[in-house]
């Protein structure tokens, strides 16, 4: 085999691995694509190791061509889905659903640049005219697979963590299926050549159809779930209510005997009696009563039913871990200027966040302050923090100081905010403790 064909093959190996890129940027709908582009490097060295395995192959079973091929892929999706894995620090079943969504994209690409030869044969008899063209075709269909949202319903379903494997297992199934169809074209005359790509490509938008489809379906079901939730959070806070009118009750049917005994110390003349009477009253009063008519007030002021619900719950969870939790509701929120489903999701990350934060410290806490002002809601939400924060990697996907593949929620925090040009948001940390904000102004 002479170095030209070595060497055009790998630049064929090459040019699918950065048509792979470009559809991941666009499935995974990145949106720091520099920084993603800083690792491609290493995947260089992919169509390399690609091309000796196909050298080493053809010189051992030289007959065997669709082995070598099945073997090759493998190869090549192997190295890809371990670099997706370092690049965006996933999982392996994540990276998985990635590269195959990725390379399916890819043979809808190939296909519809088969069709493009067969019409201008002539043209595109250059190998390198040809490798820039599929490039430049890729780029396009990924340009627009972004600009159509496409990659915020499949980040959906990668989200979805219980089901994570068998997205994968779908994913990967489909992939191998259109890798098939690429094999098959090899037995089918050239005269129905064009309307083979053309089915390929039209099984390729199905898939995609049933993504979409499949992204939806998750997204109702976590909505009924959000929504069953906050049935059962109102009428726990309604039970809270009920529990603060019958302690009151009961603590009126007390007051008289305890007004009468202090009337008593009164006229013995027994002023430091009374003082620590008093005293203890108030203290009984608020461990009563008293904190429990504040939280009441603070999510009385929570008009928005799906932000009352999460917070009750979260409210409970702290309660239960032994989280101690700050509500400060200033004011009514009656508005939250965006859609109330991303404002809970934000509410929710943040608060998952800065609880599991808190329960590695001594004397966990949190606090969540909501402040309604005219046009703008601001959310600020802290807690004690003991590791090292560092602010250019916290919003990497998977980034967490659990270890890498846990920290999914801040990245979905931030797609959130880049979605909306009316939210604002930045983190600090000082003095050992840890603080988000969150601002939104209502839209001109």
């Amino acid at each position: 085999m002479s170095f030209q064909y070595f060497t055009m093959s790998y630049l064929d190996s090459l040019t699918g691995h950065l048509m792979l890129v470009a559809y991941l940027l666009a499935v995974t709908d990145e949106q720091a694509v520099r920084r993603r582009l800083r690792k491609l490097p290493p995947l260089m060295l992919s169509p390399l190791i690609g091309c000796l395995i196909s050298l080493g192959m053809d010189a051992a079973v030289p007959e065997l061509k669709i082995l070598r091929y099945f073997i090759f892929s493998v190869a090549v999706f192997i190295l890809c889905t371990l670099w997706t894995m370092w690049t965006w620090q996933w999982d392996f079943w994540r990276a998985v659903s990635a590269a195959g969504m990725a390379a399916i994209l890819q043979v809808a690409s190939s296909a519809l640049i088969q069709i493009l030869f067969l019409i201008f044969p002539s043209g595109l008899q250059s190998d390198l005219i040809a490798m820039a063209v599929i490039l430049l075709f890729s780029v396009i269909i990924a340009v627009l697979l972004k600009r159509f949202r496409f990659g915020v319903w499949f980040r959906l379903m990668l989200e979805d963590q219980a089901a994570s494997r068998r997205t994968a297992v779908l994913i990967l199934a489909l992939e191998i299926s259109m890798e098939a169809f690429l094999v098959l074209q090899n037995g089918v005359q050239g005269q129905y050549l064009a309307a083979y790509y053309m089915l390929v490509v039209v099984l390729v938008m199905v898939i995609i159809g049933l993504i979409v489809y499949l992204a939806h379906w998750i997204d109702d079901r976590r909505t009924l779930r959000m929504q069953q939730d906050m049935i059962a959070q109102q009428q726990l806070y309604e039970q809270s209510l009920e529990d603060i009118r019958r302690e009151v009750r009961s603590f009126r049917h007390d007051y008289k005997n305890l007004l009468a005994g202090l009337a008593g110390q009164a006229v013995e003349g027994k002023p430091e009696v009374l003082r620590a009477a008093l005293s203890e009253l108030e203290i009984d009063f608020d461990r009563h009563l008293g904190e429990k008519i504040r939280l009441s007030v603070q999510i009385g002021n929570l008009c928005i039913p799906q932000i009352r619900s999460l917070l009750l719950s979260k409210l409970t969870e702290m309660k239960n871990k032994g989280v101690e939790c700050r509500l400060e509701v200033i004011y009514p929120v009656e508005n939250v200027y965006i859609n109330v489903w991303d404002f809970v999701r934000c509410l929710g990350i943040l608060a998952d966040n800065a609880i599991e934060a808190a329960l590695d410290t001594e004397q966990p806490w949190v606090e969540i302050l909501l402040l309604a002002q005219e046009k703008q809601l601001s959310l600020q939400i802290s807690n004690p923090y003991t590791n090292t924060v560092d602010p250019a990697k916290m919003w990497d996907d998977g980034w967490s100081t659990k270890g890498a593949g846990r920290g999914l929620g801040l990245s979905s925090y931030q797609r959130i905010v880049k979605n909306y040009s009316n939210i604002s948001a930045c983190t600090s940390w000082e003095n050992g403790v840890f603080v988000q904000e969150l601002t939104v102004e209502d839209r001109p």
